[in-house]
């Protein structure tokens, strides 16, 4: 129970953090899902960009593929090392100082001379623009228990828009102005969420004082407890893989033969995918009345079967493979995008008090799984060709169905049970 005459500090803290209890208005639920959606979306500016890139700087397809796979690769490290400090620290303070080196590392890359300076831009772009998922644990901290689904799946929506609206706006901007222009404008749009996360984001009281160390033991501890946070971060990390594979190898193929298209071409498959993206709330409501394993299940099977139609369209006539890639699209960002959600719900309910360190687990193996599929898109598309990145994502997709349909989970009231005798 907090003392009648709290100090100076803990009144700042206990004023400006909203209660849980009390609904998010949609203003705040609005600027939450804004910042994230142009923070994440800094991840994936460049996919459609690559063979622009490669071009310009001079590049070989293999070292232009390491760009997104670096970023990738920023972005799990981030997540590890630097998000569990949202539980420690509070988390506007957090979202405004990566902000702050997302614009730097942006502009960087904007005005790299080689591929050398750009690969080290990009990873660094990883590292900042974790600041993403310190909006969503933000929101499900925020958020009351009986509508986190619902808030954290309309954040969600901002971020995946983000991801996937990005990927249009940089085909267009990129065919018609360059590349350094849309990562220069990218910079831009960051440094807009320096003033407006500093000025319109409530400070978030921290739940934890463990030293940064303990912190981080603290990550292998929350792993070997919960059951249920390893199989969600297994399904959506084997999900990831295919996701990654497809989005990374994209505007590679499609620049190919057949099709020889351009950047444009390749970011307009995000407007199909944000169609997807946009049934997000819905699955945050779905996990709150039917409970999230039935979203799961459904989720990872939809993007199982995505998949499979692109392996079968390979096949077909170059027109008719680009309508199944367009209904495919819809249909596998549907379904892993839903299946994140109910995801996050899983872990979000295993121990309210590091929800941070719950998500940075979940979102870094995700990230590997994502710079893994990168990684293994590009390589599989040079050797086996398109069939190659699509049996993949097949086959990953439906290794996370496998996870979820295999074993019980347990409820967060248990697991939260488990987790105080823990800790006693």
């Amino acid at each position: 129970m907090k003392s009648m005459h709290p100090t100076h500090n803990q009144t700042a803290a206990i004023v400006s953090t909203p209660a849980p209890a009390e609904a998010l208005s949609t203003a705040l639920t609005l600027l939450l899902a804004g910042i994230a959606g142009l923070a994440v979306a800094t991840l994936y500016y460049t996919q459609p960009m690559l063979a622009l890139m490669g071009t310009s700087l001079g590049a070989s397809t293999a070292a232009i593929g390491l760009v997104p796979m670096l970023t990738q690769l920023g972005y799990a490290a981030g997540l590890l090392f630097l998000a569990p400090l949202g539980d420690r620290i509070d988390r506007r303070r957090i979202i405004v100082i990566k902000a702050v080196v997302l614009t730097g590392a942006l502009a960087i890359g904007a005005a790299a001379p080689g591929i050398d300076l750009l690969l080290a831009a990009s990873f660094v772009v990883g590292l900042a623009a974790t600041l993403a998922q310190d909006v969503v644990s933000s929101a499900a901290t925020l958020a009351p228990g009986h509508h986190r689904g619902r808030v954290v799946g309309s954040v969600m929506t901002g971020l995946l828009l983000g991801i996937l609206l990005s990927r249009t706006v940089a085909g267009v901007v990129g065919e018609r102005f360059g590349w350094r222009t849309m990562l220069a404008v990218a910079a831009a749009s960051t440094a807009l969420v320096v003033v407006v996360a500093a000025r319109g984001l409530p400070r978030i009281q921290p739940t934890t004082h463990l030293a940064y160390a303990a912190l981080m033991r603290s990550l292998g501890k929350l792993w070997r407890r919960h059951p249920a946070l390893r199989r969600a971060a297994l399904a959506q990390g084997l999900l990831a893989i295919g996701f990654s594979a497809f989005w990374s190898s994209l505007a590679l193929m499609l620049s190919g033969t057949p099709f020889h298209l351009g950047s444009s071409v390749a970011g307009a498959f995000g407007l199909a995918g944000a169609a997807g993206a946009l049934a997000a709330p819905l699955a945050g409501r779905l996990a709150d009345r039917f409970g999230p394993e039935v979203v799961t299940r459904l989720g990872a099977a939809l993007a199982a079967a995505a998949f499979a139609a692109m392996i079968f369209a390979t096949r077909l006539g170059p027109q008719a493979q680009l309508l199944v890639l367009g209904v495919a699209v819809v249909g596998f960002d549907l379904g892993v995008q839903a299946t994140l959600i109910a995801h996050q719900t899983i872990v979000y309910a295993l121990e309210p008090g590091a929800r941070s360190r719950l998500n940075a687990v979940l979102f870094t193996v995700m990230f590997v799984g994502m710079a893994a599929g990168a990684g293994l898109g590009s390589l599989l598309l040079a050797r086996w060709g398109w069939t190659g990145v699509t049996v993949l994502a097949t086959a990953s997709a439906v290794g996370a169905l496998l996870v979820r349909l295999l074993g019980v989970e347990r409820s967060p009231a248990a697991c939260a049970d488990e987790a105080r005798i823990a800790a006693a």
